[in-house]
């Protein structure tokens, strides 16, 4: 019954985190009001990454880049604003 329970747990919470990644909503604008790609980019190497790839996820700008440290980092950036609104890293 243990066991049971603590998959049923397991389960829900990965099912929960997995909705907020999905749900992360940086901005209500129009897309023609975000900041073009290479805006982006700028924003990124002010905040000290190296930018490999950008591409949009939901309503942010999701950043693939190398930190300052030299770790791979995944930023979210709200793309009307350029303000980073989430950070993972390896």
């Amino acid at each position: 019954m243990k066991k049971i329970m603590f998959a049923t747990l397991l389960l829900a919470t990965a099912i929960g985190v997995a909705r907020a990644e999905e749900g992360q909503n940086c901005t209500q604008a129009a897309k023609d009001k975000w900041l073009s790609e290479d805006g982006i980019k700028e924003k990124a190497k002010v905040a000290g990454l190296d930018v490999r790839r950008v591409k949009v996820e939901g309503t942010c700008y999701e950043v693939y880049a190398v930190d300052a440290k030299g770790k791979k980092v995944e930023t979210l950036f709200n793309p009307e604003t350029g303000a980073v609104v989430g950070n993972e890293s390896e």
